[in-house]
């Protein structure tokens, strides 16, 4: 999360005021999920203001600087999700006796069954990496069952206009009716805006923010 200050180096801003109570927001959520490590998603002065014991989830790169930064910033309660076994064992040999300090969780997202229930459900930029129907349709299913009664999804997924790909993965690109059609067995939308997101490397890619509420 990015709530407060700069970021890249002075390079970047919020575009709108963060809500008074969001360190309240950030407390009481069931845990934090961290996408990468670029500051407008790991934002250690952002970080610095809440419960070190709330649970952080990231995803299992190949380099681990993402956990070592949140435990660097004092967080004990961090979960790594990742699909391959053996990524998970060479992550943990890597990080020696400091690997006995993290949650280790081995699992498709398709298949991840949580062992608790939460009110909030946020994906920045996974869900747009699904192609297949199958998949698409059993991710929804899965935040559906993972969500309390009135839980809420905000889910980031590339424009129509936004790009074909990332990370050289083809992605699936979505526009308020799509992301309706497929949600709509179990979610309500609620509300969606576009927004321009300026990369490093100066282009921009337009994303499709939804809000869903389950039925």
């Amino acid at each position: 999360p990015w709530a407060i200050g700069l970021a890249f180096n002075t390079g970047w801003w919020l575009a709108h005021s963060t809500k008074n109570d969001w360190i309240d927001q950030l407390n009481n959520s069931n845990f934090i999920y961290i996408s990468h490590n670029h500051p407008d998603h790991l934002h250690p002065l952002t970080l610095s203001k809440i419960n070190k014991s709330i649970p952080i989830v990231v995803p299992n790169f190949v380099t681990k600087s993402t956990e070592m930064y949140i435990k660097d910033l004092g967080f004990k309660n961090i979960d790594v999700l990742d699909i391959s076994k053996k990524s998970i064992e060479k992550a943990q040999n890597r990080l020696g006796l400091k690997s006995s300090m993290i949650n280790w969780i081995v699992s498709d997202i398709n298949d991840f069954k949580p062992k608790k229930k939460y009110d909030l459900w946020h994906d920045r930029a996974a869900f747009h990496f699904l192609k297949d129907p199958i998949q698409i349709s059993n991710y929804v299913d899965l935040a559906n069952s993972s969500l309390n009664n009135n839980g809420k999804i905000v889910l980031g997924t590339f424009s129509i206009d936004g790009p074909l790909k990332c990370s050289g993965l083809e992605v699936s690109r979505y526009n308020e009716k799509s992301v309706r059609d497929v949600f709509d067995k179990h979610f309500t939308l609620l509300n969606h805006q576009l927004s321009n997101h300026p990369t490093p490397f100066n282009t921009t890619q337009e994303f499709l923010f939804s809000v869903l509420s389950k039925k």
